[in-house]
């Protein structure tokens, strides 16, 4: 499971929405072997008296937040931030140094998911890559 939060300037939200919905779904499912139908993303845009971060990271800067399952190996999660840094580049042209990315993880049994504990749910793809 993977849950995505994107933070952004409303401007720059309304703008980039699309391309960094297709960059980051692209990338987990590229580096994560995830099922392509598995898309769930939420985008916050806020109004610049409610985002304060470093004047060098320009009007684009954007955070996001992965929540997942625990299980994936370090070279995973690094392969995917790498791949996350490409792709939004190439296809949104936000420029990596006004992008951060932060991973969550948690054990499945702190998730609950259609009606039961995800500890209790038979996955279609697999956790431990």
């Amino acid at each position: 499971m993977a849950q995505v939060t994107i933070y952004g300037l409303r401007s720059s939200i309304e703008q980039h929405r699309a391309s960094l919905s297709s960059a980051i779904h692209t990338a987990i499912v590229a580096t994560l072997d995830y099922p392509p139908e598995k898309k769930f993303q939420r985008f916050v845009p806020l109004t610049e008296d409610n985002f304060i971060y470093p004047e060098d990271r320009g009007g684009d800067y954007t955070i996001i937040e992965i929540s997942m399952f625990e299980g994936r190996t370090e070279q995973a999660k690094r392969n995917l931030i790498s791949e996350l840094f490409a792709r939004i580049e190439a296809e949104a042209g936000i420029d990596p140094h006004s992008l951060e990315i932060t991973i969550l993880e948690s054990p499945r049994v702190n998730w609950g998911i259609r009606g039961v504990n995800a500890a209790d749910l038979a996955l279609n793809y697999h956790v431990n890559i």
